[in-house]
Formats: C-alpha cells, sequence, structure tokens
C-alpha cells in the first residue's frame, strides 16, 4: 500500500492547502445535508413542540463524539427555549435510565447506527413507552428500526483522509441540532426576554436585561449649560462632573445639543480664541438620543456603529434624562 506523503516543516502553502481541503469537504457535507431535509426533520421538530408543550422534556444520547455533539445540542435546546438533557447510553443502564420519564422523546445520534454501547439502551427505553427519534447517516441501520423516526444526515465522505474519523459527519449533526433548536426557538415564540431570563449571568445576560436607564449617569454626574454659555464655562461643568461631553439645553430641560472634549480639542486647535465662543454655536445639534427604557445591547449595538463615546437619554418630551459615557460600561461587564 503506498504511502502517504507528509507536509513539510514549515511548508506553509501545503498547510493552508490542506486546512482548506478540509473545510471544503465539511461544506460539501452541509450542503449535503441541507438538500436531505424533508419531512422526516418537520417529523422531528412537531414531536418536540408535542413533547415540550406535554410537560416533557428532550433527551439525547449517543457515543463517542456522538455524544460531544449530543451534549452541545442538548445545551442549545435548553438555553432556546426547549428543556433537555444528555444521557450516556452506559451510564443508563446502570441506573441514569431514570432520566427518562414518560412524557419525554429520546433523540439517538450514531452515524453510523450500528453502535453496540447505544443499541443496548433503546429497549429499556421502549419498556418506558418513550418515542425514540433517530439522527444517523445510515436509514437503513439497526438504530433506524429501533426508532420511531429517522433524520438522515448522509455526508458524501469525512475529511479524515482515511474516511474513518468524525469529523464531516459530527460537524453536519452539530448543524443539524442548531437548525432544530432555531426552529423550536421560533415555534415557541421565545424571545429576548426569555433568552435573558435564561442566561441572568455573563455579558450576554446582562447586555439583555439590563435597559440604559441602569447604566446613565444622572443627577450632578451629568455636565449641562445653556446655549449662551461660553466653551470655558462649559468646560468647567465638564470637569465637575468628571465628564467627557456637556448636554446645551433650554430652560425647560430640553436637548439643544451636546459639545464634547472632541469638539473642544478640534475648534481649539483651529482658534485659540473659540474658548470665549458662546458654546450653542459649536455644539452638535440634534445629537444622537436614546431612551431609558432602551436595552442596554441596542445601546452597545449604536456605540459600535457610530463609534461615539457619549449617549444622552431623554424622556418623551426631549428633555434631558442623563448621560451614558462608554467608560462606566466596564463596570457593568458589559464591556
Amino acid at each position: 500500500m503506498a504511502r502517504r506523503r507528509k507536509c513539510a516543516a514549515g511548508n506553509d502553502d501545503a498547510t493552508l492547502t490542506r486546512a482548506r481541503e478540509v473545510l471544503r469537504i465539511e461544506m460539501e457535507g452541509l450542503r449535503r445535508v441541507r438538500e436531505q431535509l424533508g419531512a422526516p426533520f418537520v417529523a422531528l421538530v412537531d414531536r418536540c413542540v408535542k413533547t415540550v408543550r406535554g410537560g416533557g422534556k428532550i433527551v439525547l444520547t449517543g457515543v463517542g463524539k456522538s455524544a460531544h455533539i449530543a451534549r452541545k445540542i442538548a445545551a442549545t435546546l435548553s438555553s432556546t427555549g426547549s428543556p433537555a438533557v444528555f444521557m450516556h447510553p452506559v451510564e443508563a443502564m446502570h441506573g441514569d435510565l431514570g432520566v427518562l420519564a414518560g412524557h419525554d422523546l429520546l433523540v439517538a445520534l450514531s452515524y453510523s447506527g450500528e453502535t453496540d454501547e447505544l443499541l443496548a439502551v433503546l429497549p429499556a427505553a421502549k419498556r418506558f413507552r418513550v418515542p425514540v427519534a433517530a439522527i444517523t447517516g445510515r436509514p437503513d441501520s439497526r438504530l433506524a428500526e429501533w426508532s420511531d423516526l429517522t433524520v438522515p444526515v448522509t455526508v458524501p465522505r469525512e475529511a479524515c483522509p482515511f474516511n474513518l474519523a468524525p469529523t464531516t459527519s459530527t460537524t453536519a449533526m452539530l448543524a443539524l441540532g442548531d437548525a432544530l433548536a432555531l426552529v423550536l426557538l421560533d415555534r415557541h415564540g421565545f424571545d429576548r426576554d426569555d433568552y435573558a431570563r435564561l442566561h441572568p449571568a455573563g455579558a450576554i445576560g446582562r447586555s439583555i436585561s439590563l435597559r440604559v436607564g441602569d447604566v446613565m449617569r444622572t443627577g450632578e454626574r451629568v455636565a449641562r449649560v445653556a446655549a449662551g454659555a461660553t466653551v470655558r464655562e462649559a468646560l468647567l461643568a465638564m470637569t465637575q462632573a468628571r465628564s467627557g461631553c456637556v448636554c446645551v439645553v433650554d430652560r425647560r430641560g430640553r436637548l439643544d445639543g451636546i459639545f464634547t472634549d472632541g469638539d473642544f480639542r478640534r475648534h481649539i486647535t483651529a482658534d485659540i480664541g473659540s474658548i470665549e465662543a458662546r458654546v450653542g454655536d459649536l455644539m452638535t445639534c440634534h445629537p444622537i438620543t436614546v431612551r431609558a427604557s432602551a436595552l442596554a445591547i441596542e445601546l452597545l449595538k449604536l456605540l459600535e456603529e457610530r463609534r461615539i463615546d457619549d449617549v444622552v437619554v431623554v424622556d418623551e418630551r426631549g428633555r434631558l434624562a442623563g448621560v451614558v459615557d462608554i467608560q462606566d460600561l466596564p463596570k457593568f461587564k458589559l464591556m
């Protein structure tokens, strides 16, 4: 048998060529799985919806690499509104079968569909009268025969040069799991508030659950002057509030504009005498504003897209309510 040539050490071109070939093979596998999607996948979605609405959960199982994929799919399902757990088939035969309940759905992952350790748990599951769904690359396998429905994930080949190591097949199963989770998300009407309730910790949870009113500066921490104030007076107000901007307001507290330390540097560089100019003549009129009720994630998108450091918060009448300073966001663990 001919021996495969090894890539020479330090041969960057060969390294990149091989890596791109692996990705090409895996993308081709995903395209094939997308083409296979049809009635069996819809049936799986319907069965999952019925299970969850009936008070049950989705129990995923698999062995080896399929077990890792099953764990990930279970985690994604749970975090997007479909209660799910992973059950190892070997441990199930030694007591963990108690995870299964009558209203549950068992989803078994095995590309070959012939894994003995996985097949051994199916008769026991059947005694619980739990329906079984198979995700496999072999629709004619023993796993498929044991299952109530089978979703095929057949790929042309593994990315492994020996066509043995699970690579393309596990990528396909993982992607199919994502598709299942997000279709179910839509079917359940799962929204951002639901997502926030399931992710109370971490940057994701905070950005979804926190609102602008929770992170904005108020009171003496907001620098404000009238349009007739000089730039010097505006700078003094900014210094006292330890702020990078000053809000220009009218007598009713409605926002007329904003003047930032960046504006000051630009004007003072061009004309040293601008220190005594009216801030109303140099301010930015109609600045970007947000409401206190807006979600923090919307604020983060605004700061990123517009590349600004300060956002003025106004109420429904356009009156100044506060200021969000980008320097404050790290302490809320939003950046």
